[in-house]
């Protein structure tokens, strides 16, 4: 799909248009100003889907640095620990 883009007037003069936008389609409309591109402006829900992906990377990325210097236990001995532990809080 082809980017939906508005000049910065707009976001004055449109601004409900520009809401509805992005609440219906879950994508950001650009904002240029004096032609060039400016902002991204996006609903909130899109913003949250959007810093939840980032986070996810985020902490996969930590995962596989862990995985390439040997920072790693066997899966069942894992969940042996949890266990352990949720086991010691209810106590």
């Amino acid at each position: 799909m082809m980017p939906h883009i508005r000049p910065s007037s707009d976001l004055r003069n449109k601004y409900n248009e520009i809401s509805e936008f992005c609440h219906q389609y879950g994508e950001p409309v650009y904002i240029t100003k004096n032609g060039t591109g400016d902002l991204a402006v996006m609903s909130i829900e899109t913003y949250e889907y959007l810093i939840g992906k980032f986070e996810l990377c985020a902490l996969l990325e930590k995962g596989m640095k862990d995985i390439r210097l040997g920072r790693t236990i066997p899966a069942r001995d894992a969940i042996s620990e949890i266990r352990k532990e949720l086991k010691d809080e209810t106590l």
